[in-house]
């Protein structure tokens, strides 16, 4: 077997289409399959940028711009504290072990480096040892009364 011998499977490729070669051709007599006229009829072309509308006003400049965009904004990932003792019925969690992101992250909760809030919503009956990076005020007296512990972590 020679590399120069090597050639594509029968009927895997087809010729290219030669363009402006005349009215009979298949393929455009005098508009190349480019339509008529018009900027993208022209040659050079291929140099304007596809959100480019021809000198009307862009869409991104025309729909109207509203409200703030606060470029500090923290977002967490929010927790009940119903939530958290359903993970540990399900067994996805252990109520023995201190609850971090990181055994979140093992009961496929979060993603990694997501930051965590836990909120005050439900009832808690067991006591809990969790070092999140937030707390809500009922959350942490919630846990606290079951006589667990809370710890805020960095959120760095």
């Amino acid at each position: 077997m020679n590399l120069a011998t090597l050639k594509p499977a029968k009927g895997s490729t087809r010729p290219n289409k030669r363009l402006g070669r005349g009215v009979g051709s298949g393929k455009g007599g005098h508009s190349s399959s480019r339509g008529n006229k018009g900027q993208k009829s022209r040659t050079g072309n291929h140099r304007m940028p596809s959100w480019f509308e021809g000198g009307q006003m862009p869409l991104q400049r025309r729909v109207p711009k509203f409200g703030f965009k606060n470029p500090n904004r923290v977002s967490y990932n929010v927790l009940n504290l119903d939530q958290v003792g359903a993970l540990i019925e399900s067994g996805r969690l252990n109520a023995d072990t201190v609850i971090t992101p990181n055994s979140l992250v093992e009961a496929g909760v979060i993603r990694k480096n997501d930051l965590v809030k836990i909120l005050g919503g439900g009832e808690l009956s067991i006591a809990l040892n969790i070092e999140v990076h937030a707390f809500s005020k009922s959350a942490e007296t919630k846990i606290q009364a079951a006589g667990g512990s809370i710890q805020c972590l960095s959120s760095n």
